[in-house]
Parts: C-alpha cells; structure tokens; sequence
C-alpha cells in the first residue's frame, strides 16, 4: 500500500465550494481500481489549506489507473481550478507503523 499526499491551497474565499466540489469528486477517485480510501483535512492555522491522503493499493493505480481515466478528467474539471498554487503530490510507503 502507498500513500498519495497533496497539501491544497485553494484560493481564499472559494473553500466552501472546494469543499462541496470535493464531496462531489470523491465518486470518481473511489471508483478506480486499486484505490482504498482518502481524506481530506483542513488547517487550523491557515482557513484555505487542506492536506488530501489517498490509500492506493500501488503507485500505478494511481499515477497510470487514476490519471488516465476518464474518471480524473472529471476530478480535475471539478477541483483543478481551486487551486493556487497548483500542488505537489507525492507518494509514500511506510517504514514503521506504531499503533497504541
């Protein structure tokens, strides 16, 4: 399993939007196969901020299946514009997992 990390600068005054589009979108990235779950969390500190993790079951169901869909034309038509800047995405495996 790998993690996808984005942090998300959406432009001020349109995270309402971003966050009802982003409700809307979640059909079409859970909808592809390898995917596992994601969530999206917002700063604290900062009102226009959000962190998306993405469980993918391998790097490919997400940066071949996912982007190459159909599916993540829709992700994007409805997120893209949001964004400023546009995010970094990176992906993660883990090393350690300590759980109480």
């Amino acid at each position: 399993m790998i993690i996808e990390v984005a942090i998300l600068i959406v432009k001020k005054g349109e995270e309402k939007r971003f966050e009802e589009d982003f409700k809307i979108a979640g059909q079409y990235i859970s909808s592809i196969e390898g995917y596992i779950e994601h969530s999206l969390q917002k700063c604290i500190e900062q009102s226009n901020k959000y962190l998306l993790l993405v469980k993918w079951n391998k790097l490919q169901d997400h940066t071949v299946g996912f982007r190459e869909s159909a599916q993540y034309q829709q992700w994007k038509k409805l997120l893209h514009h949001y964004y400023d800047p546009f995010p970094v995405v990176e992906h993660f495996e883990t090393i350690i997992d300590l759980k109480k």
